[in-house]
């Protein structure tokens, strides 16, 4: 493993353990002393995402961090609960047995997770992910959200974030 930082040397691994289908491994550079971290993941079977158009597109990982880690921009959310989250939505999806899965079914498992977590991060991925028309459609998620928060209180929403913790 190459050191992200010097470009050089090779690096030895300090700590290991097991975060959600990966391996999180510490590791320190033997040229430069720098310490990063590498995640390890068994590579997953093929899974297509289709998007609304019907155009077919493979799952990435990546994209689906980028968009969690958007909604959740500057909020009290660690990047070890977002990769937790992208880690349990990934396993969800693998788990659903199918080559294919609509981009609905990833979306509305990202809200689900997201509701729990973060309130101004679930209202930011929905506004991206329902394309509100206007003004009105926010409105009218915000007014739904609020009802099922009082549904489920806020003890259920607390108890979630500290699992995820």
């Amino acid at each position: 493993m190459l050191c992200p930082y010097c470009q050089k040397g090779d690096s030895r691994v300090v700590d290991s353990r097991k975060v959600g289908s990966a391996i999180r491994r510490r590791r320190e550079c033997l040229r430069c002393s720098q310490r990063f971290t590498t995640y390890e993941r068994i590579a997953p079977i093929s899974l297509m995402v289709v998007k609304r158009d019907e155009r077919r597109e493979p799952f990435d990982r990546a994209k689906l961090h980028r968009g969690i880690q958007a909604a959740c921009a500057k909020r009290p959310v660690s990047e070890e609960t977002i990769e937790k989250l992208v880690g349990q939505i990934e396993n969800d999806l693998f788990a659903l047995g199918k080559a294919e899965v609509e981009s609905k079914v990833v979306g509305e498992m990202v809200m689900k997770q997201l509701r729990t977590l973060d309130d101004v991060a679930y209202v930011r991925f929905a506004s991206v992910y329902r394309r509100f028309k206007d003004v009105d459609g926010l409105m009218e998620e915000i007014k739904e959200f609020r009802k099922w928060k009082q549904r489920n209180g806020p003890k259920k929403a607390r108890s979630k974030e500290k699992e995820q913790a």
